[in-house]
């Protein structure tokens, strides 16, 4: 995990120092799209092996199942930002509800807190769902992908 999380860490500040330039990382990003638009099945195949690594993302860690969807989709399967990040959503929408019946199967959920919580995911999500349609494909790239930055900062120096 610390190896997929350093080179998705070289990835992403590849990203976010380049976002506005035409440079290497786009023309290697744009090669790598290529390859997968070209090679269906290995896309697929690759897709279908970042869904389970995101299953179990989200299920050992309760969440972040999408900073490994996102990727996938954009790269794998050639979509745009947006796009990926609400495919993403609709992904792992299931895959927390399963992943919830789960932990409160096992008594791992605390209903007092839980409860309370939902509702400010709930109204986030629709609030987040009005903002990712009115911002630029290249502001949700940078902040998303600053996001996993941090992440993978925190990660490693764990």
């Amino acid at each position: 995990l610390r190896k997929f999380a350093a080179l998705n860490l070289v990835r992403i500040i590849l990203v976010w120092y380049n976002i506005y330039r035409v440079n290497a990382h786009d023309i290697f990003m744009k090669s790598v799209k290529k390859f997968f638009a070209s090679h269906k099945a290995l896309a697929n195949a690759a897709t279908v092996f970042s869904a389970l690594l995101t299953g179990v993302a989200n299920g050992a860690f309760g969440g972040g199942g999408g900073m490994l969807a996102v990727p996938a989709f954009t790269v794998l399967q050639g979509m745009d930002e947006k796009k990926a990040h609400a495919t993403a959503v609709a992904t792992i929408l299931p895959l927390s509800a399963v992943s919830a019946a789960v932990y409160i199967l096992n008594g791992n959920f605390d209903p007092s807190f839980g409860y309370h919580v939902a509702g400010g995911v709930i109204v986030g999500g629709i609030l987040g769902s009005f903002v990712l349609k009115k911002i630029s494909s290249t502001l949700l790239e940078f902040v998303f992908y600053g996001i996993m930055l941090a992440a993978g900062i925190r990660m490693l120096a764990v």
